[in-house]
């Protein structure tokens, strides 16, 4: 299921959140409803952690992670990265990057198996990117925007990517993510697809000014609806089960 939210008056979530499938990393300060709002639909799968990023908020733009691990800035504190490590489950990786290019949220965009990259990033960082993040890693542009993490967004499941995306451009990325791509707009006609969402396999938070239109092409390509029916009827069989005993 798709959920419209905002972050004090601002509909750019995807800048101050980053959502994996195995926790999610919000802003520190701002109202308790952004954070609550995450805390009720996630708490029962994955940990919901308010944290900074070197005393910023802008945890979705500087951070970039998926299940297995978590890449932050060299900016970053040593308390911030001992209190991310401590929140996370154990299994997930957190390691600083020293990178030129500090806001790797716009300059690396991953699923659990693959990973678009920046073209300009450093061959070291490239390594850190594959290992940590368990991917394979591709140096792309998208709709001729170097900065691949801000103009795409994609799970497991689908992804959405800049609306001026060629057809051509469309099926290459397709087949290298090797999951379906729409290209399409977030927040009534934004093309900065990233800064308006942000997604895992079952669950996805988009900006408040997002259309109907919009919010159906999210569940849709995600997904969304069939990891919803499934884990209802995941519940109904529990259910069933709880009262047969």
């Amino acid at each position: 299921m798709a959920i419209r939210h905002q972050y004090e008056n601002s509909n750019d979530i995807g800048v101050f959140a980053t959502l994996t499938n195995s926790y999610c990393l919000t802003a520190v300060g701002g109202s308790e409803n952004f954070y609550s709002v995450f805390q009720n639909e996630l708490s029962a799968d994955i940990p919901v952690v308010k944290t900074s990023i070197a005393g910023t908020r802008l945890v979705g733009r500087m951070t970039v992670g998926n299940k297995n691990g978590l890449l932050l800035p060299n900016s970053v504190t040593d308390q911030e990265v001992l209190h991310i490590r401590n929140s996370l489950p154990d299994e997930v990786i957190v390691q600083r990057v020293d990178e030129r290019l500090s806001a790797l949220g716009n300059c690396i965009s991953c699923n659990d198996y693959v990973a678009l990259i920046h073209p300009d990033l450093d061959e070291e960082t490239e390594e850190i990117v594959a290992d940590v993040l368990g991917v394979e890693v591709f140096r792309q542009t998208v709709a001729g925007n170097i900065l691949v993490g801000s103009y795409c967004k994609f799970s497991n499941q689908g992804g959405i990517v800049h609306p001026q995306t060629t057809i051509q451009d469309l099926d290459e990325l397709s087949s290298l993510l090797q999951v379906p791509l729409v290209a399409g707009t977030i927040n009534r006609g934004s093309d900065v697809v990233s800064a308006g969402l942000i997604v895992n396999d079952w669950a996805a938070f988009c900006g408040l000014d997002t259309t109907s239109t919009e919010l159906q092409v999210v569940e849709n390509i995600f997904k969304l609806k069939d990891a919803q029916s499934s884990a209802m009827v995941t519940n109904l069989r529990a259910s069933l089960v709880d009262a047969l005993v």
